[in-house]
Parts: structure tokens; sequence; C-alpha cells
């Protein structure tokens, strides 16, 4: 939001000419400043964002938000950065190491200004990058009722503008996300969720959410119609019906450790091997298409949505590994 207006009424445009003309150069100091009203500015003089303040200081991204460059931020207030440090087991802002602050902070940024009217149920991405890969980190943006990102953080006032972009006042810290983070802020992965989680001794979402030695991962990722056509396929009413044993085997058949695939990474005729369990085969044309061991096909519906330790491939069919009978 600017501070000062450009708009001025003729007779005081004429004004301010004859006025430059009857001065010299020693009166320019009683020509009023146009203060600036960046991002970083309106940040560190609101009381409300100074923690937001000192980390962006602590980050080395006070200057990157304080130019002329246009970005929009989704800013936490102060209450948001004590539970996130609570969360984590930090006492202090001092107490988070500066390369991790940096990219938190980073992926509450987006370039360019997105008001709050051209904000839309899915995908974008921020400015964050994470150990997988060289590109941004994906952010999931549900509109309903209130704007929530990633599931955890709620927008509570929009379209704050200043010079440089616009601000969305958020009530949570959105952390970095890894693969379990969006299976259960996208809806549209409900019942992948349900399937991962339905045996206590299911280990799906210890595994994804982790950046150890089987990291990274690509998930191919079924969306909730391809878990309803597999049901009718199995003539069941229900994941419970599903063998316990049967279905971790199916799960673990749409994901690829140790590597983080992305879409423009997929070759035509490519064998991949999958987790554990067996082989898919990717085809390339109009579509990216994925053929299992039993010869049915799945269509890559959603690429490339990227978390710090991979990447998901929305897929509307349910892969199947050919049976061991």
């Amino acid at each position: 939001m600017k501070l000062t207006s450009k708009i001025f009424k003729p007779a005081v445009m004429a004004f301010l000419a004859l006025g430059m003309f009857a001065c010299n150069d020693d009166d320019d100091a009683n020509v009023p400043m146009v203060e600036d009203n960046t991002i970083a500015d309106f940040v560190s003089t609101n009381d409300n964002y100074s923690s937001l303040a000192a980390a962006l200081e602590a980050a080395d991204l006070t200057s990157t938000l304080d130019g002329t460059t246009k970005y929009t931020v989704f800013a936490p207030n102060n209450e948001a950065f004590s539970e996130f440090l609570a969360a984590n087991n930090f006492d202090a802002l001092d107490d988070v190491p500066v390369d991790v602050l940096k990219q938190v902070l980073l992926n509450h940024v987006q370039m360019g200004e997105i008001m709050a009217a051209d904000l839309s149920t899915g995908y974008i991405e921020s400015m964050a990058k994470g150990p997988a890969s060289d590109e941004n980190l994906s952010m999931y943006i549900n509109v309903g009722d209130n704007v929530v990102i990633n599931g955890v953080s709620t927008v509570t006032t929009t379209n704050i503008e200043v010079d440089n972009g616009i601000i969305h006042a958020v009530d949570q810290v959105i952390g970095l996300p890894d693969i379990t983070t969006f299976a259960i802020a996208d809806p549209t992965f409900d019942i992948l969720q349900a399937a991962l989680t339905r045996e206590e001794d299911y280990t799906f979402v210890d595994i994804l959410q982790s950046t150890g030695d089987a990291s990274p991962f690509t998930v191919f990722a079924p969306t909730n119609d391809a878990f309803v056509a597999l049901l009718d396929e199995l003539d069941v009413d229900s994941l419970d019906d599903i063998d316990a044993d049967l279905l971790a085997t199916v799960l673990s058949y749409h994901v690829v450790s140790g590597d983080n695939v992305r879409a423009e990474d997929l070759t035509d005729g490519m064998m991949v091997t999958t987790f554990e369990t067996g082989e898919i085969t990717i085809n390339v044309g109009a579509s990216v298409t994925i053929t299992d061991e039993n010869e049915r096909t799945s269509t890559v519906v959603l690429p490339n949505v990227q978390a710090t330790n991979g990447v998901i491939h929305a897929i509307d069919q349910v892969l199947l590994p050919a049976s061991e009978d």
C-alpha cells in the first residue's frame, strides 16, 4: 500500500511548479521524502511480526524482501513462531540451524503478486528447496470457508498491499513438507492415506516421512477415484476387504526408493524397479502412462508434487504387481 498519493489537483501542481522556480538548491531539504513500505518494512515495523522480522534477519533474507521484485508472502505472527519452536524442540529462534530456517521462511514466499481472489485449490510452488531436488517445493492450497496451506496453516488476513508485493497473514508456520504432508493435506488422496495407515504394523508413514538411506522417494499416488475403481475391479466393498499383506504389497509397488524422478526425467520404455515388489514400465506420449506387471495402464494426472524427501505423481488407476501364485 502506497503511503503517499500520486494524484494531485491541477491547481496544486501549478503551485508546486511555481514554488520550484522560486527556490534555490538549499530548499531541497524541505521536500518531503517518499517513504518505502516494502514487505521487510511492514514486518519490521509491526509488533505482531517481530519474530518473523528476526528470522528474516538471521536467515539473511531481509534485503530480498526489501527490494523492488514482487513477492507474495504468507506471514506467520509471533504466536505462530512460538508454537513452531516448541513443536520442533527449539528453545529460541537462534537454535534453528540457519540453512533450515532460510528454507522454512522461503516456504512462505512465492514469486509475483497473488491476491486472495486469485488463490484456488491446488498446488503452487514456494521459493524453498529441499535436499531431494533442486526444484522448488510444492505447496497445497485448499480454498473453502478459509484458505488453508499444506493442511496446517490458515490465512487470517488477506491482501495486505505493500510496495513490492502482497502479504497474507497466517496462523501457523508452514513447515517444510515431506511426502506424507501432501497425502494428508490433499483430499484427493484421502483413501490413499487410509490405506497407508490401515494396519498398526504398517510402516509406510514413517518411511515416507524419512530422509534416511531409502530416500528420496518417487511415489505414484493413486487418487480416490483410482481406489474406487480398484474396489470395483476386485468386487469388494472397502479397503478392509483386501488382505493386509496384499494391500501392503500393492502400496509398496507404487514407491520408488532412492531417486527423485520428476516427470521430465521419465522416458518412453523406461523400466522402473519399485520398492521391494516389482517393476513398472513408463510410456511417454501425449501423456505419461504406466503399465504394471498385469498389463494394466494408469495415467499420470498430476505430475511433480515436490516434497523435501521426494516427488509425487498422482495417477488414475491403482497399479497391481504380478501375483506370486
